[in-house]
């Protein structure tokens, strides 16, 4: 982690410079004494004040209501506004000249770019984390499984994923992704992992959430990376003493009017405790499988080893994406062959969500959050 944070307030530190420089053009835009000495106390201020912030997030701890929104939200606004502003500003600072000595005209630095990429970032970036990323929506998606069970055309699953409870995303809106879960009456109730960001202390937050969820046939999780950035048993405990399933490399039969289906589940894959082969081991013959795949990158083997169906999370859907064309324009296609919705591979299909809390910079575009309710369809 000390390598890590060494690491974020590098990043942050270079994307402070424009800032700095447009805060100083602004300022003597509009007349402010000393407009130099602002900007740079404005860059100073911001990379001070991400170490606090870093460091209050490894691991994640609770903090004072008010300190958070009056202090945490408005500055990680300021830090995304920051990032924004780097690609525009590199490129005007590297075509500046070039135009300059084309014209003629003496070498200067654009300032103005470094000062409207910054004003327009903290638009865009304020909508992304004040109101974006706290606005869900429910969506009912058909799911074509080929050889499904007549007797289970129709079963429904609520799946949740990424939910990230901690001091950025409060367990109110967890409570409030349970209850819309629960209106859809599902049958089945899956959490893909990510239930934390790190640490411990909102272990008992994800309980209560979890805990809410209802379905006909149960409530079942898996593990994810972030839920192990600590100690991960306590919150498998918590959460069986509220009756919910934790699948670790394992399986469970679940029938309806003598229908088959396996529900199975490997364990988070970044700390290698995954066991694929585990997890379908004692399956019947002939029942249609579901698996619960924190990370997507394991569907090619899943499918390759019979399962049907597997719903996984981990992307965020990239989290910052284009509006409206976020399934092939996101942060996640950076490392991802499978980012967000569904993909096929012969027989199977891969149901990747999009999430719904935040890790990093605590913003979402393009992407919503969502609850997701699969109905499974004979193919």
């Amino acid at each position: 982690m000390g390598r890590f944070l060494r690491f974020l307030v590098g990043v942050t530190t270079l994307i402070h410079v424009p800032v700095a420089l447009g805060v100083a053009h602004l300022g003597a835009q509009l007349g402010w004494a000393r407009p130099a000495l602002i900007g740079a106390a404005w860059g100073v201020t911001g990379v001070l004040l991400f170490v606090g912030r870093a460091r209050a997030a490894m691991p994640d701890r609770r903090r004072s209501a008010t300190l958070v929104r009056l202090v945490d939200v408005p500055y990680f606004v300021h830090w995304c506004a920051a990032l924004w502003t780097l690609i525009p500003s590199v490129a005007a600072t590297v075509i500046a000249p070039l135009v300059d000595i084309l014209r003629g005209a003496p070498l200067h630095l654009p300032m103005a770019v470094y000062m409207w990429s910054y004003l327009s970032g903290l638009v865009v970036c304020g909508y992304g984390i004040l109101i974006r990323r706290r606005f869900y929506r429910v969506v009912e998606r058909e799911v074509r499984i080929p050889g499904l069970d007549p007797r289970v055309d129709g079963f429904r699953i609520a799946h949740l994923s990424d939910m990230h409870l901690g001091t950025l995303t409060p367990r109110s809106w967890g409570m409030k992704w349970s209850a819309a879960a629960n209106e859809r009456g599902p049958d089945l109730a899956v959490v893909t992992g990510d239930m934390v960001t790190s640490g411990t202390e909102f272990h008992g937050d994800v309980a209560d959430v979890i805990g809410e969820l209802r379905a006909k046939s149960g409530v079942f999780v898996s593990m994810g990376n972030h839920d192990y950035f600590g100690d991960g048993e306590p919150l498998v405990s918590l959460l069986r003493r509220r009756g919910v399933r934790v699948l670790r490399n394992q399986g469970v039969l679940i029938e309806r009017d003598g229908a088959k289906l396996w529900l199975a589940a490997i364990d988070d894959t970044w700390t290698r405790r995954d066991d694929l082969a585990g997890a379908l081991r004692h399956r019947p013959e002939g029942a249609t499988t579901i698996l619960l795949a924190h990370d997507p990158k394991r569907f090619d083997e899943a499918a390759d080893a019979g399962a049907d169906l597997v719903l996984s999370g981990h992307t965020h859907g990239g989290q910052v994406a284009v509006p409206f064309f976020y399934r092939w324009a996101n942060l996640a296609k950076l490392s991802y062959r499978y980012t967000t919705g569904f993909y096929r591979r012969g027989r199977s299909v891969l149901y990747v969500h999009p999430g719904l809390g935040t890790t990093g910079p605590p913003m979402r575009l393009g992407v919503a959050p969502e609850v997701s309710i699969l109905v499974l369809r004979a193919g």
